[in-house]
């Protein structure tokens, strides 16, 4: 799957794609648990466009700029009016 074929709401995507920003991670607060967690955004690139990806706690850390990474049964999401791609707990991310 490309970038440019991504949509709000798809389920079970599989992409390969080129870190070309990433972000400091920052702290916020579980709206269901009384914990912390870390968050980063970065940004992925193929031929077709790009996206943001959401990191989360232990996955900011595998992560750099110019890592070639794969993205098993992520799902799309819309924040902010801009669509962007998360890997969530049944997800899988790869650095190759």
């Amino acid at each position: 799957m490309k970038i440019q074929e991504l949509k709000n709401g798809m389920k079970n995507v599989s992409i390969e794609a080129k870190v070309t920003e990433k972000s400091e991670p920052r702290e916020v607060m579980s709206r269901f648990k009384d914990e912390t967690y870390k968050v980063s955004t970065v940004i992925i690139a193929d031929e077709t466009g790009t996206i943001k990806l959401t990191l989360w706690n232990e996955q900011i850390d595998q992560v750099n700029v110019d890592d070639i990474i794969r993205i098993d049964n992520g799902y799309v999401t819309s924040f902010r009016g801009e669509i962007q791609l998360n890997v969530g707990k049944y997800g899988k991310l790869t650095v190759k």
